[in-house]
C-alpha cells in the first residue's frame, strides 16, 4: 500500500494519547491536543528528559512499560523513537481506569442523548444568567445509560460555579483511545469540559459528592471543571 499521499496528522490529533516531537535541544516541534492538555500538569522539560532516558540506543523506536502519574493523568507505557540526531518523539499510553468497586444501579439508569440533556440544563442556566457562552459538542456521541436526575443536579452545580464569569466555553467530546473498566466490562468515555477566566468554588463539595458514587470522574481547577463520563450501554 502506498502511504506517501496519506495525511496522518488528523489521526494523531484525534488520539487521546499524548504525542510530542522534540528537537535535539528539547524544544517542541509538534504536539497533539492531548499533549497540550498534559502540559498543563507537567513541564515539557520533564517529558523531554523521560524521552531521552528511554530512547533506544540506535535509530528506530522502543516501547517500555512504565508507571507515570501527573494529576488525573496516568500512563502505563511509552514509545520513544528517532530517525536522526535532530529530533526525538515520545508517545504516552493512557492507563485504563478501573472503578469496579462501585456497583451499577441499573434501576436508576435511563438511555439518554447527552447532548439534549446538556442543552436543556444550559437553557435553564441561561434563564438566570446573561454570561457569554460557547458550546462545542460532538453530535455523533451515541445514546447511553445514565442517572438523569443525578447528572442534571451535577450539571446545574457545575454551571453555577461559573455564574460570574464573563465568558464560558463548554465542550463535549469523545475520549478517543481511552476507556474505563466497570464490572469487568470496557466502556468508552466522553469528556465534558467547562472553562472560563475564573469560577466560584462554593459548589465543589457538592460536585464531588454527586460524582462520588457514580463512575463519573471530576477534575476541579481554578478556571475549569472537567467531567469524564462512561458510555454505559
Amino acid at each position: 500500500m502506498n502511504t506517501i499521499s496519506i495525511d496522518f496528522k488528523p489521526f494523531v490529533e484525534w488520539d487521546n494519547s499524548p504525542f510530542i516531537l522534540f528537537d535535539h535541544q528539547g524544544k517542541i516541534v509538534y504536539l497533539n491536543n492531548a499533549a497540550e492538555i498534559l502540559f498543563g500538569h507537567v513541564t515539557p522539560k520533564e517529558i523531554y528528559d523521560i524521552a531521552v532516558a528511554y530512547a533506544p540506543q540506535n535509530f528506530g523506536f522502543m516501547t517500555t512499560t512504565v508507571s507515570l502519574n501527573y494529576d488525573a493523568f496516568s500512563f502505563y507505557a511509552l514509545t520513544v523513537g528517532y530517525e536522526n540526531d535532530d529530533q526525538i518523539a515520545i508517545r504516552l499510553y493512557n492507563k485504563p481506569r478501573i472503578r469496579q468497586n462501585i456497583p451499577i444501579q441499573k434501576d436508576k439508569l435511563i438511555t439518554t442523548d447527552i447532548n439534549i440533556l446538556l442543552e436543556a440544563n444550559i437553557a435553564l442556566f441561561k434563564t438566570k444568567n446573561q454570561n457569554s457562552l460557547t458550546l462545542l459538542t460532538d453530535q455523533e456521541i451515541p445514546r447511553f445509560k445514565i442517572d438523569q436526575n443525578n447528572f442534571s443536579k451535577l450539571l446545574r452545580k457545575t454551571l453555577d460555579s461559573f455564574r460570574a464569569s464573563d465568558s464560558i466555553a463548554i465542550s463535549l467530546r469523545m475520549l478517543i483511545g481511552e476507556h474505563i473498566i466497570i464490572a469487568g466490562k470496557r466502556e468508552s468515555m466522553v469528556q465534558l469540559r467547562i472553562e472560563a477566566n475564573g469560577r466560584y468554588v462554593d459548589h465543589d463539595d457538592e460536585i464531588k459528592a454527586l460524582t462520588e458514587n457514580t463512575h463519573i470522574a471530576c477534575s476541579l481547577k481554578e478556571r475549569s471543571i472537567k467531567l469524564d463520563i462512561p458510555l454505559i450501554q
